[in-house]
């Protein structure tokens, strides 16, 4: 299986993509449905690490017409779609109907939890990372268990991500999505929608991982559609 992990790896690499680790479903668990149809026994994540797949991204947009409703999506479907199919996996998406379990999943292959702000805290990373797909096989690969890593949130006191929005998005009640996106889409949202969200911006771990501004404001657009 060695052999298939540096194949995938390699062919996803061309993209700009990752792999993030994965796992075997137990027996006893209700497991999506592989390529054939059966139950799937292992599955494999793919993302990415900062914004490495944005230059991949920008030069296929620009080969497409224009007006494609969610782009990055499509692109994603795409790239590990055909990875998939190379290598006998069935490939699925975080925003597949019904949704599957992506950041449970996430959680499982790679040990994280969840920031203040929802996002995954990665020890490297920061929250300069993203989920794009998976690979779903139907036989049983087998992945050591996640190392145990310190959950940078709960070394850092001051919580300066909770404490730079304009309008307290974020909260020990959750995401106020409304107050939120009506911000960023009023007079006074010009920051959010150039730069990005200022209270992740405002983490001070991964930043070497950073999306550069012009990347937010794609995610900052998207969001408000």
């Amino acid at each position: 299986m060695r052999g298939t992990f540096d194949g995938i790896a390699a062919a996803l690499a061309t993209h700009g993509l990752i792999l993030r680790g994965g796992f075997s479903f137990a027996s006893d668990e209700a497991a999506p449905a592989s390529l054939s149809g059966a139950p799937a026994k292992s599955v494999l994540l793919v993302g990415q690490a900062g914004a490495v797949p944005w230059p991949h991204f920008r030069r296929w947009l620009e080969r497409q017409a224009r007006g494609i409703a969610n782009p990055l999506d499509t692109w994603s479907r795409a790239v590990i779609g055909a990875v998939a199919q190379e290598f006998g996996a069935r490939m699925v998406s975080p925003s597949d109907r019904p949704y599957l379990p992506f950041q449970q999943w996430a959680m499982r292959a790679e040990g994280l939890k969840p920031s203040p702000l929802g996002i995954l805290m990665h020890p490297q990373y920061g929250l300069w990372h993203a989920y794009r797909g998976a690979l779903l096989f139907e036989e049983e690969i087998f992945l050591p268990e996640p190392h145990q890593t310190i959950h940078l949130c709960d070394t850092c006191a001051d919580k300066p991500c909770l404490k730079s929005c304009p309008v307290d998005a974020y909260s020990e009640q959750g995401f106020g999505h409304q107050a939120c996106l009506g911000h960023v889409r009023g007079p006074r949202g010009e920051p959010c929608r150039t730069g990005g969200c200022l209270d992740r911006n405002a983490c001070p771990y991964g930043t070497d991982y950073r999306y550069a501004p012009e990347v937010q404001a794609f995610h900052m657009a998207s969001f408000m559609r």
